[in-house]
């Protein structure tokens, strides 16, 4: 089922989203916030704590963001065969616990990686009211099966090693078994995260973690260790996804500091890397 390669380039029409403090909150308990101490990180759990104000986790942009791109434009192909490839946000400040945003996106490359392709998106969200800008984000979809077009390959995959030396940070959290069926009522319904059947035709023996569920635990991880939990401190997180995780695994975020910037990747109790090449940056 050929892909439409003239597609890059293409812009998409602009989309407008709204949303509530109850989005907010939604998406946070979504990506485990307050899984380990309820009254930990009430901040970003709740809107009526006593002397704590809400905040909204920075990697919320990967849900609001999402509005400027569309799939059919991409082509026809197997929705089994997608799984998340990469991701990368950058956040102009604190994202309100409410508002709305006018979102414009293009294709930004089709990458032939030989056993698929690597649909590469890039949109920009503004305020719909004030036109200020609220955040970047660049989407990687990797659909298999889809390669072998005789296309650019693109960036290598290839990834630089760590330093050699142990990490400064490393924080471990636990995933519920349930952590998909809640993750999906933030707008992802695929069900390649909920049916059985559905993901055994994808060739998975089970359904799969959202990519950007984990990519949520790891930006709250990135946020309490070196921003201090404060939002304002956080800048950009980018990296891809090597594998998938599964709903109950437990996820470990390696960080080595240099300055202003963080590397970093994600590793499931299997020792598997399922997210790889992080790079954060923050003030």
């Amino acid at each position: 089922m050929p892909l439409n390669l003239d597609a890059v380039g293409a812009d998409f029409e602009p989309t407008e989203r709204s949303w509530t403090s109850s989005d907010c909150l939604l998406y946070a308990l979504g990506v485990g916030a307050g899984s380990v101490d309820a009254a930990d990180e009430l901040g970003y759990t709740t809107e009526n704590s006593a002397g704590v104000t809400q905040r909204v986790l920075p990697t919320f942009a990967t849900i609001l963001g999402a509005g400027g791109s569309s799939r059919s434009a991409i082509g026809t192909f197997d929705p089994a065969m997608l799984v998340h490839g990469e991701q990368g946000i950058e956040v102009d400040g604190p994202i309100p616990p409410e508002g709305s945003v006018r979102t414009t996106g293009t294709i930004a490359a089709i990458y032939d990686k030989g056993s698929g392709a690597l649909v590469v998106t890039e949109s920009t969200s503004v305020d719909a009211e004030t036109g200020q800008p609220r955040f970047r984000t660049t989407n990687g979809l990797f659909i298999r099966g889809e390669g072998g077009f005789g296309g650019d390959r693109g960036p290598s995959s290839g990834t630089a090693p760590f330093p050699d030396r142990r990490p400064d940070h490393v924080v471990t959290y636990s995933t519920r078994p349930d952590q998909a069926l809640l993750y999906r009522l933030s707008g992802d319904r695929n069900p390649l995260h909920s049916d059985p059947a559905f993901a055994r035709r994808a060739g998975f023996d089970r359904p799969i973690l959202h990519g950007l569920c984990t990519y949520g635990f790891t930006g709250r991880a990135l946020l309490h260790t070196l921003c201090s939990s404060d939002p304002g401190c956080f800048r950009s997180m980018r990296g891809r996804f090597s594998r998938p995780a599964f709903p109950g695994d437990t996820l470990t975020v390696s960080m080595w500091v240099e300055g202003s910037t963080a590397r970093f990747r994600t590793e499931t109790q299997r020792d598997e890397t399922v997210f790889n090449a992080g790079v954060f940056e923050f003030s």
